[in-house]
């Protein structure tokens, strides 16, 4: 429990830190690493601009950066799974060493690191690839928020520089983030009131933040998040993860039956 405590206390920090790296308009004079990663984002943006349409190059542009970010999202998913299913055992570790003592706490980590040992689980393996995809996605962002030339033009019915005035793009990227943490935790074997919370919480706060934000900002919260549902689909089918599960216990159950049926018919032979 501390160590996520650490890994949650690091990203926030990492994301306070480069929500800071700057507000103003990146250009091809600007200085610095950061500012230079910005510029190189917006220019491959505007490269795949098909006809100068900036909200097509938006659209491109996240699915290619999500598309190569794929396998540390599935090194993460993989990893966040295999907590989930270890989470009846850990109830019962929670349980045995419930105590509020010092050598209590100190049993638990103990038996709570040996599990994860025993099923090959890495913790960091959840939280590294965040930290690795955490400065290109805020760069990405950057992009569309720092360099002026992305922050005009037209697509569809949006001036990418203002508001969705019709608020389609705040409702579309409210849905996607609700759909994306439902799937997520639809595969879970034992739900909490925190991701509960966080189910309904976190796609309020993406539709205030888009409704407040650049039409260009919110297009690319829109796709950046109906990727993420594809991917969950796609990669790690919640639907097919519980109809596994189901499939395994049916089995044990019928393992179990045959072992009660041969018991019974060996004392019969008595």
């Amino acid at each position: 429990m501390k160590k996520k405590l650490k890994w949650a206390a690091l990203l926030s920090l990492s994301l306070v830190f480069l929500s800071a790296c700057g507000t103003s308009p990146v250009t091809s004079e600007s200085t610095g690493q950061w500012e230079q990663l910005i510029y190189w984002f917006g220019r491959i943006i505007q490269f795949l601009s098909i006809n100068g349409q900036i909200g097509v190059g938006i659209i491109l542009f996240t699915i290619l950066i999500r598309a190569l970010l794929l396998p540390l999202f599935q090194m993460q998913m993989k990893s966040t799974r295999q907590m989930q299913e270890l989470q009846p055992q850990l109830k019962e570790l929670q349980e045995r060493y419930s105590g509020t003592d010092l050598e209590s706490r100190q049993l638990l980590n103990d038996a709570t690191r040996q599990l994860y040992k025993d099923n090959d689980v890495k913790m960091s393996a959840s939280f590294i690839p965040i930290f690795i995809q955490l400065p290109i996605l805020m760069a990405l962002f950057q992009a569309l928020t720092r360099i002026d030339t992305l922050k005009v033009g037209q697509f569809l019915w949006l001036n990418l520089g203002e508001k969705d005035p019709y608020y389609i793009l705040p409702i579309l990227a409210a849905l996607f983030t609700y759909l994306s943490m439902w799937l997520t935790n639809k595969a879970a074997l034992e739900k909490n009131m925190a991701t509960t919370v966080m189910s309904y919480l976190m796609p309020l706060m993406i539709f205030w933040f888009a409704v407040n934000a650049a039409s260009g900002v919110a297009l690319y919260w829109v796709v950046s998040n109906a990727f993420q549902v594809f991917q969950t689909l796609l990669l790690n089918n919640p639907f097919k993860i519980v109809a596994e599960r189901q499939a395994k216990i049916e089995a044990e159950k019928e393992r179990q039956a045959k072992i009660r049926r041969a018991q019974k018919k060996a004392r019969k032979r008595k």
